[in-house]
């Protein structure tokens, strides 16, 4: 950024300097666009926006980039919502947001959109927020701006904003609180793939919470659904024993996971479990064809 001096002689800013400042906030740009969207590829075009706002902008009245960014990214992001939610034809349709996948065997805190990570199972609940509701929690709650630099995002008080904040978390509470553990989560899926490949019911049904929440998202070529109850979700899972698919764990979204391939090698879904008290809760599964084509798979290939 120019100094305050140079800012008053009209200094102009060098480009290349203006772009290396632009990419040490890239990173988090992405984080809050990612959790305010549930998808990486949105994620990246608001960021791509904010760069390009950022290069037709006076910087001279820029004191705080990452702040001025930060706010750019939250009004694209709310402007992307707003038009999604006016678009959505079927409200009631399953929508799983893009997972982010790993290789179980790196640390989570290697790759940058898992830092600070946010399962896939909070990104669901966010999706059932009002635009409005969703940015005042993840910039308040996730990224810690005030409700003072929130108002004039949303158009509305702080004291308004406060109290999206607030209807937001009182939502998000209501989400399980997840085992931490790796190790542990990596016991109870293998588990509950080993039921699956030996047609175990029982067994299946034992590593299932009898409240369990399937998800499943498989966009105009499968169907989508919700199933509840542990014996509900058993049944949808020993289906899948016949399609011969080759599992393999992964990271979603910091998680213990399943990649999940068809024979010939093509990605047939992505499966994030999320884990409490040593059995599944939930299940979100992203089946969609075209989603997973557009997913990152390349560090699971390596």
């Amino acid at each position: 950024m120019p100094t305050p001096e140079e800012r008053r002689r009209g200094v102009p800013v060098d480009s290349e300097q203006l772009g290396e400042q632009f990419e040490q906030h890239r990173a988090h740009l992405r984080a809050v666009a990612y959790r305010m969207l549930g998808s990486a590829s949105e994620a990246d075009d608001a960021v791509q926006e904010s760069w390009i706002r950022l290069g037709r902008t006076d910087l001279g009245a820029v004191e705080n980039l990452r702040a001025w960014l930060t706010t750019v990214v939250a009004r694209v992001c709310m402007d992307m919502l707003r038009t999604r939610t006016s678009r959505r034809e079927d409200p009631l349709d399953t929508h799983v947001p893009d997972p982010v996948v790993t290789r179980a065997d790196l640390n989570p805190e290697s790759d940058a959109m898992v830092a600070d990570s946010v399962g896939l199972a909070l990104l669901v609940v966010l999706e059932t927020l009002e635009p409005a509701e969703r940015l005042a929690f993840v910039l308040h709650d996730v990224f810690g701006m005030t409700f003072d630099e929130i108002a004039p995002i949303v158009d509305r008080s702080s004291v308004a904003a406060r109290q999206l904040a607030s209807r937001a978390r009182r939502r998000v509470q209501k989400a399980p609180s997840a085992d931490r553990d790796l190790h542990q989560q990596r016991r109870v899926v293998e588990a509950f793939l080993a039921a699956v490949r030996e047609g175990d019911f029982e067994g299946l049904v034992a590593v299932l919470d009898p409240d369990i929440v399937l998800r499943a998202d498989g966009g105009a070529h499968g169907p989508s659904r919700i199933v509840r109850g542990a014996r509900a979700v058993a049944s949808q899972a020993s289906g899948f024993s016949r399609l011969g698919l080759i599992n393999q764990i992964v990271l979603v979204n910091g998680n213990i996971g399943v990649l999940a391939r068809r024979p010939d090698g093509e990605p047939f879904s992505v499966v994030a479990f999320t884990i409490a008290g040593g059995r599944v809760v939930e299940m979100d599964i992203l089946a969609n064809p075209e989603r997973l084509r557009r997913l990152d798979l390349s560090v699971i290939e390596r």
